[in-house]
């Protein structure tokens, strides 16, 4: 199917409420002008310096999340257009954000990473690491950036009980840390099991191939 078609069938599967953030890495600003084009305005990135060639060539109200590993060295280039960090997966981390959202005069919005899966090569905070940072934020650590939610990456397997289980863990957390300061985004589901995150309580989605097509892993 072309992108249109794809993009609107993936409309379709939404709830009213969940947000689509249409992942673009490695795909040409020519294809995300198109998905911008039927009226998507979110958009996710994995890697800074691809997220810093493209932003600068596409119209200035998209707004962009930042969703893969993010480096503390790396914060300064992305901190004055950047909407959301969905990948905060260490205090030093946000600290930095914090710093680099205070020289820019503003607030970020950052997601906590937690690691929900199974599999060694996720990143992603602990579940007492993400309660703590969590903590520390409502103590007025961190002045100059917005904790709006969670993010977590389900184990990549064919087991529905194992997925559900995985988002059903950070769904909880998130409805734990939501009693002691409210929170408006969960981020789980990919292009692969969106609907399950969706089923556990996701207001938020990350779609990349399902969009844009399989992506160019020569990039």
């Amino acid at each position: 199917m072309s992108i249109k078609e794809n993009y609107k069938a993936i409309q379709h599967q939404l709830t009213l409420d969940a947000q689509l953030v249409a992942v673009s890495k490695t795909h040409p600003v020519s294809a995300i002008q198109e998905v911008y084009d039927l009226g998507q305005r979110v958009f996710g990135e994995n890697k800074v310096q691809e997220l810093m060639e493209k932003a600068p060539l596409l119209p200035q109200d998209i707004q962009w999340h930042l969703i893969g590993h993010l480096q503390t060295n790396k914060v300064k280039y992305i901190a004055s257009f950047i909407d959301t960090i969905q990948s905060v997966d260490s205090e030093k981390l946000l600290a930095e954000i914090n710093k680099e959202a205070a020289k820019n005069n503003k607030s970020i919005k950052v997601l906590l990473q937690v690691k929900i899966a199974a599999e060694e090569s996720k990143f992603g905070l602990e579940i007492s690491e993400a309660k703590a940072i969590f903590q520390h934020y409502i103590d007025g650590s961190f002045p100059h950036v917005e904790i709006t939610g969670l993010m977590g990456m389900a184990t990549f397997t064919d087991n529905e009980p194992q997925i559900r289980k995985e988002f059903l863990t950070l769904k909880a957390l998130f409805d734990e840390l939501n009693q002691l300061k409210p929170l408006k985004t969960l981020s789980m589901g990919m292009s692969d099991d969106f609907p399950i995150a969706i089923e556990c309580g996701a207001n938020s989605v990350r779609v990349g191939s399902a969009i844009f097509g399989r992506r160019d892993y020569s990039q």
